[in-house]
Parts: C-alpha cells; sequence; structure tokens
C-alpha cells in the first residue's frame, strides 16, 4: 500500500499555522546556543560557509550550557558504585542522580524503574528481552505498525508478534489497532511517538488507551519526540519510553528506558556482567533487581550525566516559544518546497495535522502543535543521494538521505531508494532553511554545479581536493559510509 503525497501548502494550511511572515522573527536566531553552531564547511568550488545543519533528527549537536556541564563534571569522572574514593563518590551521585532528573522530565511514575542504555535501539531490544514468560512459553505478542523505524520493528521480530499494516489516516490506523487487540493474545503495543521519516505525531494517550482496553501495555519509542514535545507517560497512561540523548542534545550517545519495574526485574538480564548480581559462582549466578539488573558493566557515567542535564534545560523551555520558533522553520521550509518545481513533501496520515482523540482520552501528547522538526521530500528527476551531496558540497548544508532506517514505510511511500530529510531543533535558524530552498531552487534551474560519481554505494564530487581538520583521519567523502539505499 501506497500512501499518497500531500501538497505542502494543504499541509500547512491544515494545521492551522500562521503565515511564516508573521511567525519568522523568532526564528531568526537560535532557540538556544548548541555547540559548533558557527562551524565553516568548505565549499567544493572554493571557499567556506556557515554549515548550516538540517541533521538533528540524525544526531542533535551538544546545548552549549550540556558542554559546559561536561567540562565541570570531567575532572571528578570515575567507576562508579564500587568506589569509596572521592571522586567515584562523586560520580555515583551524578549517575544516581540522573535517574531522578529523567523520570520527572517524562513525568515517570515514583517507582518507574529508570535504567540507561547504548541507545534507544538498546532500550528495545532490553524491553524485547524482558516480556513475560511461563513455562517458556511468552504469554502475549507484541503488535507493531509498519511505519515504524527499525529500532521498534526489529527487536519485535526475535519474539512471538505481529504487524498492522497502517491506515492513510490515523483515525483508521486506530481502528485496525483495536481490531487487531480484540482478537486477543497481545501483551504489549509498540509504536512511535514520532515518525522519524515524517515528523508527524501519533496520538499516544488514545493509543494507551486503546492497549489497556485488550489487556495489553504500551511502549513508546519517543527518540524523535523527546526533543520536541512534552511528555508526561503518568498522566497519558504510558508503560515504558525510550528515547537518546544524541537526538536530545548530550554527546556520548546514552540511551535510556524508563518503565513498569516489574517486567524489568523479572526479565533476562540485557548485559550479564559485574554490578547486575548479587552473588556469582563458578558456574551459577543470583540477579539482582532494579535498573543494576541491566546495567551489567562499567556504566556510560558521563552520557547519563550529559542526557539529564539536557532533560532539565528541554524541560525549562518556555512551550509557546519552543513550539513557535520550530513551527516558524517548518512553515517556511514546507511552503517554499511546494513553490519548486518537482518537489514532493510526503506524509503518512493526510489527517495528522487535524486529528484529535476521542473526548475521554484527553488531548494526545503535542496536540495543537503538528508535526515535529521534521520534513521529509524528493525531487523529481534526481537521486536522493545526489541532492544530498550536491547540498553539502556547493552550499554547505547537510541533511539526511536515504531510507532512514524504516524500510517498510518508505516502500509504502513509493520512495523504495529513498527521499531527502531536512530536521532542525533549538539551535537552528530561519536562515538554515532559506539556504536549503535557495539551494533546491538553484539545483532545479541550472542543475549541478560540479560532476559526481558513486563510492563504495554514495554519491561524492569527483576530484574532490577539499580538506578536514588536521586531526581528521581522512579527507571528505564518504568511502566505506553504507550506501544510502542500505540504511
Amino acid at each position: 500500500m501506497t500512501t499518497a503525497t500531500i501538497p505542502a501548502t494543504t499541509e500547512l494550511r491544515a494545521a492551522g499555522q500562521a503565515r511564516p511572515e508573521a511567525q519568522s522573527a523568532i526564528a531568526r536566531r537560535p532557540l538556544a546556543a548548541v555547540t559548533g553552531a558557527e562551524i565553516q564547511a568548505p565549499l567544493i568550488q572554493g571557499g567556506h560557509v556557515r554549515y548550516a545543519n538540517l541533521d538533528y533528527g540524525a544526531s542533535a549537536p551538544a546545548l552549549s550550557v550540556v558542554s559546559a556541564y561536561l567540562n565541570e563534571i570531567l575532572p571528578f569522572y570515575a567507576s562508579v558504585h564500587r568506589g569509596a574514593g572521592y571522586a567515584s563518590q562523586i560520580s555515583t551521585s551524578v549517575y544516581e542522580n540522573a535517574r531522578t532528573i529523567v523520570r520527572d522530565f517524562v513525568g515517570g511514575r515514583p517507582d518507574d524503574a529508570v535504567i540507561f542504555t547504548r541507545n534507544t535501539t538498546d532500550s528495545l531490544n532490553l524491553l524485547a528481552g524482558c516480556l513475560p514468560v511461563v513455562d517458556g512459553v511468552h504469554t502475549g505478542d507484541v503488535l507493531y505498525l509498519d511505519i515504524e523505524h527499525h529500532a521498534n520493528l526489529l527487536p519485535w521480530q526475535s519474539v512471538p508478534h505481529r504487524s498492522v499494516i497502517a491506515a492513510p489516516t490515523l483515525a483508521g490506523t486506530l481502528e485496525l489497532l483495536r481490531g487487531e487487540l480484540a482478537h486477543g493474545g497481545v501483551s504489549l503495543l509498540a509504536v512511535t511517538g514520532a515518525s522519524n521519516v515524517t515528523g508527524e505525531v501519533l496520538p499516544i494517550r488514545a493509543l494507551a488507551a486503546l492497549a489497556h482496553e485488550y489487556g495489553a501495555r504500551i511502549v513508546v519509542d519517543a527518540a524523535q519526540l523527546a526533543p520536541h514535545r512534552r511528555i508526561d507517560i503518568a498522566a497519558d497512561d504510558v508503560d515504558y519510553l525510550a528515547f537518546s540523548g544524541h537526538k536530545l542534545y548530550a554527546p556520548f550517545g546514552a540511551g535510556v528506558l524508563v518503565g513498569r519495574p516489574d517486567w524489568l526485574d523479572a526479565g533476562t538480564p540485557h548485559l550479564a556482567g559485574g554490578g547486575a548480581v548479587q552473588d556469582a559462582r563458578i558456574d551459577t549466578v543470583s540477579w539482582t533487581a532494579g535498573p543494576a539488573r541491566h546495567e551489567g558493566g562499567s556504566p556510560n557515567v558521563l552520557g547519563a550525566a550529559t542526557l539529564a542535564r539536557a532533560t532539565q534545560v528541554i524541560a525549562d523551555l518556555d512551550v509557546d516559544q519552543w513550539h513557535a520558533h520550530e513551527n516558524a522553520i517548518r512553515s517556511y521550509l514546507v511552503e517554499g518546497l511546494a513553490r519548486i518545481d518537482g518537489v514532493s513533501v510526503h506524509q503518512i496520515f493526510s489527517d495528522s495535522a487535524s486529528f484529535d482523540a476521542p473526548a475521554d482520552q484527553g488531548p494526545r501528547v503535542g496536540a495543537g502543535t503538528g508535526p515535529i522538526g521534521v520534513v521529509n521530500f524528493s525531487l523529481e528527476g534526481y537521486d536522493a543521494g545526489l541532492v544530498a551531496a550536491y547540498l553539502s558540497a556547493e552550499h554547505g548544508i547537510g541533511l539526511r538521505d536515504g531510507r532512514f532506517c524504516a524500510h517498510p514505510l518508505l516502500r509504502r511511500l513509493g520512495l523504495p531508494s529513498g527521499s531527502l530529510r531536512a530536521s532542525f531543533g533549538l539551535g537552528s535558524r530561519l536562515e538554515d532553511a532559506q539556504r536549503l530552498l535557495t539551494a533546491l531552487q538553484q539545483l532545479r534551474q541550472t542543475g549541478l554545479g560540479w560532476d559526481y560519481v558513486v563510492d563504495a554505494g554514495r554519491w561524492v564530487p569527483a576530484n574532490d581536493t577539499r580538506t578536514y581538520p588536521h586531526w581528521a583521519p581522512n579527507t571528505p567523502g564518504t568511502a566505506g559510509a553504507a550506501p544510502c539505499t542500505l540504511d
């Protein structure tokens, strides 16, 4: 099934957003300072330009406040939990306090476990190992949609599972899920909070109510949602939530899983090793309960600490300014793309900008704010990887091309070889969107300004003489990187 492409202007007006001219003032400057905001990118034709980072959806730059915090705590970095020394005691305190900070950030319940992991993918794999089992048999299936990122798709394929092909509307998708849940035998509903491909926000509270109506729990992949919207898992009655620091303006890529402790305390330890045990013998072990059960080995202390600090910054944002800044950039970009011949903006659900959950299920997460800062598009007649290489080499613009680790969804959208994704956040400015539009318009009018070749599956400029900083291991180009059709 292929979902229709909705004209960009239709999406914009359906969302009830103001014209870009009325909103642009707040977006002319970053909403928050980020590290590396002024780095200079070398151009293939010579010279340098400020790097326009439109790839926040992959990994967001660290907030300057978080970078400063890292420098403050780095001298005290030491092993946690098992050291009596001064630095170890401080590091342990910082690490354990990070759990409380993160729990508060997502509106967790007092007894919710907070487990630090490598990333969102790791968190969801961890949960997959904790699904209830009786006499060696899982007590129910995991149910998921075909629109999921691989992080919320592949872990469930190793356990009993069912998939549902999402309908062209959110309302229709909820009805399809209801029908599948009504058959019984589902223990967990796994959904994304916001699509990493299109930025559309799903009705989390309504989905949680639906899962619970049929005796299932719900886990939300919030990797894309958390950097853009307030989350309250207690209010929305979400059982488990996963997200990552590298998308939330924190370095080191730590992830986190927050949720009800009973499954986690009974599940298979995610990392068998020191710290996860009560007692170990030569051929037997007694595992501990709580987060330590799944955090074997020396944890990523600085990753957890900077993730927690980033959540504090996000929590202190003025919501109206936050959303106005993001909506202004997105509105400007979407409307500008609609004016370029051959550009199509893609979305999954035709009602995503206007969907309202049933009244008894309250407002959905991010209600009234429309999609997050992600715009997916394609340019007729050009391979997405070639466009991305052109934007980088000739204009100093970075965005994502490929299939975004969401292969089933890209096939549904009629984009089996990939598309382009511009994503932005707190450190973005309207100028970034303006530069992208100007570059695309130039490509459409005059074509490529340089020759490009395919190297190891990726488009790169031919005869590229640009250089990286002296400490970087390679010169520009993407030799050795995964081809865009594989990611």
